[in-house]
C-alpha cells in the first residue's frame, strides 16, 4: 500500500513550493460529470520525489483563491507524467485555464512499444512491475467527504507507478529511437482547443446530422449551438438540455408553431415553455437561411483501390515498426485524406518520415 500526504489545497502553503521544484511530477485526477456539463475536479494525485500528494480542491472559495493560483502556476513548470492523460488535462483546463507546459503520456509510450493502443493504467503496471493494483473503486463518488483510507489508497495507487514506468519506458523507447515520436503525441494532448467549447461547432457532436442539408441541416446547426450555450450557461449535460434524438426531429419536422412543437416526441413540457418561443425562432430563421452543406460523397471505386492501397501501405509500415496499424493511421483519417483532405497527422511530424510522404507520392501521382 503506497503511504501519502492528504493536503487542502484551501490552506496549504507548502505544496506549491514543493512541485516548483520538480523537474516531473506524475499526475492523476478524479472527479465527477454526471451530472454537469463541466468535469467538477475532487481529488489531483500527484507523485514527486518519492512521495504522493493527493491535494483536495473542494474548499477552494474566492477566501482561498491566492493559494489555489499559486499551486496552480507552480503545477505547470515540471514535466507532467500521465496515463491517457486527456481527460484529465480537460479537468484541469477547466478548473484552473492552465495547462503545463509538456507532458509524457504512458498509454501513448506503452503502444510505441508494440502494447495494446488502449492499454490500462493497471495492465500496464502488471506487464511492465508484475504488481496487481486493485479496480474496486473505479465508480467512487469523489464528492464526498471524507474519502475513505480504501478510497484514498486506491487514488493514490494511479501515481505510484507513474514515474518509475517514465524511466523504463523512456529507456526502451530511446534504444529504439521513438522517444520524440511519444514527445510529439503526447504534446498534440496541449492543444487547448480540445478542451474548450464553440457553439458554431457543436453541430459536430450531434449524431445523425451528417446526412441532413438545405433547411434541415441549418435548422441542426441553430438548435444544436443553442443546445451548447444552455448547456453551457446552466452547466448541465446536452442531454439533459436536449436529446440528440430530440434536436434533429425538431430540424426535419419544422414545427411552425407551439402546438406542432408540443408534438415532438420526446420533448419535455418544461422546455416548450421555458424555450418555445427561441426554438421556433430557431426554425423560421434557418428556413430563411438554408445551408449550402452537402453530406460527404461515398467513395467511388477508383477511391475505394486507392485507400486499399493505402492501408496495406500503413498496414505493411506497422507491422514493421510492430507496432498497431491505427497507431500510423486510423482507416478514417485515410479515407479522408483518399478524398483529398490533406490535414492528418500521417502527413506531419515523425509519421510523415515514417509513411507520410509514401502516402503523398501514392495520392499525387495517381
Amino acid at each position: 500500500m503506497p503511504e501519502y500526504t492528504l493536503v487542502d489545497l484551501a490552506a496549504e502553503h507548502d505544496l506549491a513550493t514543493l512541485v516548483a521544484g520538480q523537474e516531473r511530477v506524475g499526475v492523476d485526477t478524479e472527479f465527477m460529470r454526471e451530472r454537469t456539463f463541466f468535469s467538477q475536479l475532487c481529488l489531483l494525485q500527484i507523485s514527486a520525489d518519492s512521495q504522493i500528494v493527493c491535494a483536495d480542491p473542494l474548499n477552494l472559495g474566492h477566501t482561498a483563491k491566492e493559494h489555489g493560483d499559486a499551486f496552480w502556476q507552480a503545477m505547470m513548470k515540471p514535466l507532467w507524467v500521465l496515463h491517457s492523460g486527456r481527460q484529465d488535462l480537460e479537468v484541469v483546463y477547466q478548473t484552473a485555464g492552465l495547462l503545463p507546459r509538456s507532458v509524457f503520456d504512458t498509454q501513448i509510450a506503452a503502444a510505441f512499444l508494440g502494447y495494446q493502443p488502449q492499454i490500462g493504467y493497471a495492465n500496464l503496471v502488471t506487464e511492465l512491475f508484475d504488481v496487481e493494483l486493485a479496480k474496486s473503486h473505479t465508480r467512487a463518488d469523489w464528492s464526498k467527504r471524507p474519502l475513505s483510507d480504501a478510497i484514498m489508497t486506491y487514488a493514490a495507487e494511479d501515481v505510484e507507478y507513474l514515474l518509475p514506468a517514465h524511466d523504463l519506458l523512456s529507456d526502451r523507447l530511446n534504444k529504439l529511437g521513438r522517444l520524440e515520436w511519444v514527445a510529439q503525441d503526447s504534446a498534440d494532448l496541449l492543444d487547448a482547443s480540445l478542451y474548450q467549447s464553440d457553439p458554431d461547432k457543436a453541430i459536430e457532436r450531434l449524431k445523425g446530422a451528417r446526412n441532413l442539408r438545405g433547411r434541415a441541416r441549418a435548422a441542426a446547426e441553430q438548435l444544436a449551438a443553442w443546445r451548447e450555450r444552455e448547456a453551457l450557461r446552466t452547466n448541465r449535460p446536452r442531454q439533459w438540455i436536449m436529446r440528440d434524438a430530440v434536436v434533429l426531429e425538431i430540424a426535419v419536422a419544422a414545427p411552425h408553431d407551439r402546438q406542432d412543437l408540443e408534438q415532438v416526441s420526446g420533448l419535455a413540457e418544461s422546455t416548450v415553455r421555458r424555450a418555445g418561443t427561441q426554438l421556433l425562432n430557431i426554425i423560421a430563421d434557418s428556413a430563411r437561411c438554408g445551408s449550402e452543406y452537402r453530406p460527404p460523397a461515398r467513395p467511388d471505386e477508383e477511391q475505394k483501390a486507392m485507400l486499399a492501397r493505402m492501408l496495406q501501405i500503413v498496414s505493411d509500415s506497422a507491422q514493421d515498426l510492430g507496432i498497431a496499424t491505427e497507431l500510423l493511421a486510423p482507416r478514417k483519417e485515410l479515407s479522408a485524406a483518399s478524398l483529398g483532405k490533406r490535414d492528418s497527422r500521417v502527413f506531419r511530424g515523425w509519421r510523415r518520415e515514417i509513411v507520410g510522404t509514401a502516402l503523398l507520392d501514392l495520392l499525387e501521382n495517381a
